[in-house]
């Protein structure tokens, strides 16, 4: 997926604005204060970053969008607190024996905000509406192990032919086109989210503004400020509402590290990822940073499409030029792990080994090898002097920081002058989707625990890839690995696929995320998924 691109928001602005909105005195909303009042609970404080791309959700397909989206609505499944999927709208399912039939139980008394029913059909309307062409979801790919799901989002079929089927108001049939071992974690995912069908259809907008997004889960959205703050507060309608003990949560969205740090100082944010690369050793040192596993992986995509990227040898020379290890070590300073490919470490495979150490090491750092790859590289395109570059990343002080990093590498250890230029999160996206720009900043964190999440992205038909990259025989492995049930077979097809991956280099990884945070000593139960999102059900004060 991904995610995380960001705004910066300048200091004068943050202070000239945001902070008003931040003051103890008016930091929650009428209706927090009441909730606050009747429930002897809390608003939580928590920066989000920046503004969401979007809360419908099929079009948000980033973690700033889906981190709300998973705290106001919910799924069949829900990732609890020991990261495993459980029951949520569904009480119970059934697999057939062949593995491709699941038949989902919904919950009884399970509500929309405004009252109404969540029914079956409310999730084969919004699964058929994320594989709509007409939708454009880039999440779309994620519901192609259902029969008929590819063809009718390819347009070679119908949403009749989609084997999403309501039986009733209380029981959903799945079929899928092969068995996925992984699809009970994946319909967790805000992409599977059920939708009220009569608000959707009434009104195009109505996931742009609180008062119109009719939700289902814990908490629901009371105020949105755009580019500012969003405020929810505790869904009384909830079926589980006596396990949500917050009063509500207010997503800020503040996009400077060190304007964040400084709210977290004072108090006014209870959580943050924002950690200033200047403090970071002095923090970690007071064990005041908390940090945990997660997964997914911060990479840049190279435009195979446009030169000089369209040879493979200069690709992979500025892969071997990036000292990863620097990187996370000087630049990042929060406990990363450099990236030796691209499937970060923590997916199991069938022996009870970890996916990345059996596949080992596919990139590395060497300076010399990679002025002999670009040397080979321009000598095949037939150049002298190698075109002008110019990377592209997204406009936050972290993203920043990282780009000069690599620009300063490329130089000292290619003799490359590398160009920078950064753009707003959603334009960059979108001119990636375009095959504008030559080498940009991306992340990938990922929806579901199997590599087949993290690689089918790079398929030549998948819209994520916005390389230009086509590898037929990638393809295949990837192809067959979705309809290969033996998953010791499975397992090698895709690390045989990540080693294409990597040998054409269409993408630079850089470093695997994990979850290095801020937060409060008053605040506990806050669940930070490593393949989901973050979770405020079960969060509470001390």
């Amino acid at each position: 997926m991904k995610k995380a691109s960001a705004l910066l928001i300048s200091c004068a602005l943050i202070f000239g604005t945001a902070l008003a909105g931040c003051s103890k005195d008016s930091a929650n909303s009428p209706s927090q204060t009441e909730a606050a009042k009747d429930t002897k609970a809390k608003i939580l404080q928590y920066n989000n970053l920046k503004e969401p791309t979007s809360l419908d959700p099929p079009k948000g397909f980033d973690q700033v969008s889906y981190d709300v989206l998973n705290n106001a609505f919910e799924g069949l499944t829900r990732l609890g607190k020991n990261q495993q999927p459980e029951p949520a709208m569904a009480k119970e399912w059934k697999v057939s024996p062949d593995g491709k039939k699941y038949t989902f139980t919904l919950r009884d008394g399970i509500k929309w905000t405004n009252g109404d029913p969540v029914k079956a059909g409310d999730f084969e309307y919004a699964w058929k509406r994320l594989l709509d062409p007409k939708t454009a979801s880039d999440a779309a790919f994620l519901a192609f192990p259902i029969e008929g799901a590819e063809a009718f989002n390819s347009g070679k079929g119908t949403a009749d032919g989609v084997k999403v089927k309501a039986l009733d108001d209380k029981t959903l049939e799945v079929t899928l086109a092969q068995p996925s071992a992984w699809l009970i974690g994946m319909v967790s995912s805000p992409a599977f989210f059920p939708l009220n069908k009569a608000s959707v259809e009434a009104n195009p907008k109505w996931a742009g503004e609180a008062a119109t997004i009719v939700s289902n889960g814990p908490f629901k959205i009371t105020e949105w400020k755009h580019d500012a703050e969003l405020k929810m507060v505790k869904n009384d309608q909830y079926w589980d509402a006596a396990n949500v003990k917050l009063a509500g949560v207010n997503f800020k969205m503040i996009n400077d590290t060190n304007t964040a740090y400084q709210l977290f100082t004072t108090g006014e944010l209870d959580t943050t990822s924002s950690i200033p690369a200047d403090m970071s050793d002095k923090l970690f040192a007071e064990n005041k940073v908390k940090v945990e596993d997660a997964a997914g992986t911060a990479f840049y995509r190279f435009n195979v499409k446009m030169a000089p990227f369209n040879n493979v040898n200069i690709r992979k020379a500025f892969v071997e030029a990036v000292d990863r290890q620097k990187l996370v070590d000087l630049v990042l300073k929060q406990k990363h792990k450099p990236a030796d490919a691209y499937v970060s470490p923590g997916l199991k495979d069938p022996a009870g080994g970890d996916f990345r150490t059996v596949g080992g090491s596919l990139i590395k750092f060497d300076a010399a090898d990679a002025k002999k790859l670009l040397e080979k590289g321009m000598q095949e395109a037939g150049y002298k002097t190698l075109p002008e570059v110019t990377l592209t990343y997204n406009t936050n002080d972290v993203s920043q920081k990282i780009a000069q990093a690599l620009q300063a590498m490329l130089k000292d250890n290619l003799g490359v002058d590398v160009k920078l230029a950064n753009k707003e999160g959603k334009v960059l996206t979108a001119e990636q989707k375009g095959l504008q720009l030559q080498l940009s900043r991306s992340s990938f964190l990922p929806d579901f625990a199997d590599p087949i999440n993290f690689l089918d992205g790079y398929q030549s038909t998948n819209p994520f890839s916005r390389t230009g990259w086509v590898n037929p025989q990638y393809d295949k492995l990837i192809k067959d690995a979705y309809n290969e049930p033996d998953d010791a077979k499975r397992f090698k097809m895709m690390h045989d696929a990540e080693k294409i991956l990597m040998d054409e280099a269409p993408i630079l990884p850089l470093y695997y995320y994990n979850s290095a945070y801020l937060q409060s000593d008053k605040v506990e139960g806050v669940v930070r998924h490593g393949f989901g999102f973050i979770d405020f059900k079960w969060a509470s004060f001390k």
